[in-house]
Order: structure tokens, then sequence, then C-alpha cells
């Protein structure tokens, strides 16, 4: 394991998030949190002395908040609530998911409005680093009065309750935190509600389908260019007079990236004279357009997601300075399900004009190529349903963009009436995601294959790179084969970023940090 990333509460960067998710990184609580944590769990503990009632402190939840419940009996009370509230259904969230969300929840829970006892927070300290995975169901959860489903069933590992995943292998909670040395929690008042209010399920989920859709923007942007050279398409619509006169930050960004990839193109200088074609199609010539549009929306979603990763998003808040406990809405994820709407825009686009591209070159009228970009065709069917399959992908993610921040269904006996379907909107983003690779890797096999055919006039030295790493995976395509486990191998160097990673220094300062 790597050395330890040290939590200081509200204070998560970007930066910090995407080496979770990428990796498991042993996280640290700084010492500096612990007054805030140990003022907050102490005022709970004389509100419940003093009798007062409280509103998930010793009453009922939701529906039954007027439900006084005995102090000898608030144990049961938070133990039950977590029990009857583990409801998820569908498959397990991926470990890189789960790291994050016991992440945030951890940053959330050490700002010291929670009324949290620093036992709990240090056992899913433990929990985190010794690698013991929750099992949390990805279905369950409309994204208002918090994620409280699959949150419940996060925490239930802390309880020795149900099954987690160590190392991939499932086993009971109980054995996995025996094996580690962790004793399991017994909650107190009002932690149980502490630890399943809140949004960090949608928020993980979102920063998922982020990371996911800066990686298939780079992929993409790289492909575009390498088609580009493989449709003899002009670089003169990439020229920065155009795109500073219109001044759209993403698309001027985009427009310098593609400029630098195709410098010093052999397949470019060969028809700088005497082609007689005016303008490219849009799919070539719009590229920054499109792709920077794309590049600003990803950002705008950052910002949202990066606020929400360092909230306090559970009910109610305790405020030591004033002896009070108020009760509010922080658990209602619209931010978070607005940044995944506009996520899967991104996501759906980047895809469909990616898909526009594998078009134009498997039509040779187009792309000047031989059809279907392979020799003997009619004999060979060459790229002719790997086309199909990326246009069903592409139409698939039409769906999928759906805003699903405009749907609500009231919960809870209409107490809570108004949702945001934020888990949902966020959860698509990675069938979204896996669709668009599969899509960009199909064109990445096309654009690497008609630029073959153009030699032995070479692409740029920068994508010639790029191409090299494609054929270290998956040859020429010379004549028909299982066809298959090559669109496999084109995606996986999408989702992965290894695609990309001989440009790496072309995006490094397009994203937030």
């Amino acid at each position: 394991m790597s050395k330890h990333l040290e939590i200081h509460p509200g204070e998560f960067t970007l930066s910090d998030l995407r080496r979770i998710w990428i990796s498991p990184a042993p996280l640290k609580l700084v010492a500096s949190a612990y007054p805030a944590i140990h003022a907050s769990s102490e005022m709970i503990q004389k509100i419940v002395a003093k009798g007062d009632a409280a509103y998930g402190i010793n009453t009922g939840f939701g529906k039954l908040a007027k439900t006084r419940i005995p102090d000898d009996q608030l144990e049961l009370l938070q133990r039950n609530l977590i029990l009857s509230h583990s409801v998820g259904s569908g498959e397990f969230i991926a470990d890189e998911v789960v790291r994050l969300i016991l992440a945030m929840k951890i940053a959330s829970l050490a700002r010291g409005v929670s009324g949290i006892r620093a036992v709990v927070i240090d056992t899913m300290i433990a929990m985190l680093n010794a690698g013991i995975m929750p099992t949390i169901p990805v279905k369950g959860s409309v994204g208002a009065s918090g994620d409280l489903a699959p949150l419940s069933h996060m925490t239930l590992a802390l309880l020795g309750e149900g099954d987690v995943r160590v190392n991939g292998t499932l086993i009971p909670a109980k054995q996995a935190l025996a094996n580690a040395g962790i004793t399991p929690v017994v909650l107190a008042a009002k932690e149980g509600l502490a630890l399943i209010n809140g949004t960090q399920v949608s928020t993980a989920l979102a920063l998922h389908g982020l990371f996911m859709a800066e990686r298939l923007l780079e992929a993409a942007t790289i492909t575009g260019a390498l088609s580009v050279d493989a449709a003899k398409g002009s670089d003169a619509p990439f020229d920065p007079r155009i795109h500073s006169s219109r001044g759209q930050p993403g698309q001027m960004a985009t427009a310098e990236i593609y400029r630098k990839l195709l410098v010093g193109s052999e397949i470019r200088q060969s028809h700088l004279v005497n082609d007689e074609r005016v303008q490219d199609p849009y799919c070539l010539r719009c590229q920054p357009q499109v792709m920077g549009a794309c590049l600003d929306i990803i950002n705008n979603a950052a910002r949202t997601l990066l606020i929400e990763a360092n909230a306090v998003t559970d009910n109610p808040l305790v405020f030591v300075d004033t002896g009070e406990v108020i009760s509010g809405g922080n658990f209602h994820a619209e931010p978070v399900a607005f940044a995944a709407d506009t996520l899967a825009l991104a996501i759906a686009e980047i895809g469909a004009i990616s898909e526009r591209r594998i078009a134009l070159l498997i039509d040779a009228s187009l792309s000047g190529l031989p059809p279907f970009l392979v020799p003997s065709s009619g004999l060979n069917s060459g790229f002719m349903i790997a086309h199909v399959t990326a246009a069903a992908l592409a139409s698939e993610n039409k769906s999928h963009a759906h805003p699903s921040s405009v749907d609500s269904i009231p919960t809870s006996a209409n107490q809570e009436d108004h949702v945001s379907m934020a888990t949902y909107g966020a959860r698509r983003l990675h069938e979204m995601a896996q669709n668009t690779a599969t899509i960009v890797g199909i064109e990445l096999l096309a654009a690497a294959q008609g630029v073959d055919f153009h030699a032995p006039l070479m692409t740029s030295p920068m994508l010639a790179q790029v191409h090299q790493t494609l054929r270290n995976k998956v040859e020429f395509y010379d004549k028909d084969r299982f066809f298959a486990p090559d669109i496999e191998a084109a995606k996986e160097l999408v989702v992965s970023g290894r695609i990309s990673a001989e440009c790496q220094h072309l995006y490094q300062h397009l994203y937030l940090a």
C-alpha cells in the first residue's frame, strides 16, 4: 500500500479523490479534527441525559418522528434503523466506488457537526485501510433523505453484519473484522442516522462517472485527431484565431490539443496542395466545438461534486457553539443529480460524434479509403458491423441521457415528497461510459486502419505513438477474423487511460485538481 492520505475534513481535492478511486490509499484523519468530533458527540449524550425529545436522537424516524423512544432502547433503535433500512437491490457497487463512499463519509462525519463518536469514525478508517469493502447493492435510493438503503448496507459491515469483500472475495463481515483485529461497533444515540443520512453514494457514483468522462474525453480527442489523418482531413479548422473569436474556454483548449497532436504529420503534408475538398464533415471539423463544450460541462460538474464530497449532508446537525440540534435537508441530492445529468450529456455526445467519424471512415465515397476499411471488400466485410455496434451503443446512450433529475416520486408516507433521483442518475453513468468507451475503441481501430492504408506516409510523431500502442495489442485487419476481441482490447485501452498515456501532458491542465 502507498503512503497515507491525510484527511483534513472539508479539504478533499479532486486529486485526492482520483487517487482513492484509482487504487487503495490508506487514510489517516488529522489530529486537529478530534476535538470537534468529541464536542458534538458529548452534546448528544447531554441531550439524552436531559430527556428532551430530539429528532433522530430519542425519537423515531421520518413519519415516526413524534414517537418518543425510552433511553434504554436507544442503542436498539439505532441497530433496528440499520437493519430495517438495508433493503438494497441489484449488483454490488464496485470497490473503487465503495472506497470513495467510505472516504467521503469519514470526512463528512469528521467535520464535527454530526454528533458521532470518534470510535465509529476510527473503525471506518481501520476497515477501509484493511481493505474491507462493504457489499452495497447499487439500487434502492431515490437520492433524498440521504442514500438511506445503500449507506445502511455500508453500516452493516461496521456492526459485523452481512458480507464484505476482501481482495475481491466475499466473506462474512464479522470474520473480516476479526481477521483485521477490528471490534464491531455498537451504535449510540443518533449514530445510525448520521451514518445513513447523506449523499455519499450518489456522489461517489457521480465521481466515478466524472473520472471516466475525463478518460473518454482524452481518448476521443486523440482518436478524433487520428481520424483526421485517416480521412486526410484538414487541420485548418483548429486554427487558434477561429476559436479565440468565439471565446469558449473548452473549445480553445481542445483546439490547441488537436493542433499539437497533428504537428509533423506526413499525411497532412501530402494533401496541402491540390486538395479539391473545401470543408470536412462536421464530425472532423467541429471537434473542438463539441469536445470543448463537453470539457466545460465536465469541469462544471466537477466543481459541484468536489463541494459535495467535502460537505456535511446528514440530518439533524449538531451546533456545539449554540447548543442547538437543527433539522434541515442537506441530504437532498439535487446538486448531484444535476451534475450527473450534465455528465450524461457529455458522455453521450463524446460517443455520438465518435460514431459519426466511424461512419465517415468506412464510407469510401467520403474517406477515400477502401470500402469498410478492408482489402478485398465484398469477400471481406471489414468494419461494416463494427460500425453497427457503435451505432447501437450511441443510440442506447441517447435514452440513458434523459435527465434523471426531472423525475420525483414521494416516499415515507409523503413525508419525503420530493426526491432527486441522483443515485440512479449517477449510477447510469457507468454503463454510458462503457458504451462510449466501446464506440471510441472501434473508432480507434478504424482510424489506425485508415492511417495504415496511407503508408509509407506517416501520421504525426505523437499520434504514431498512439498507433503503435494499439498495434501492440491488435494487428492490422487484413482479412475478416473474429473481431470482438479486437474491439474489447481497444476499449480496454480507452477505459484504462493507456491510449492517452503518451499524450498525458496535453491534458493535465484541463481539469480541476
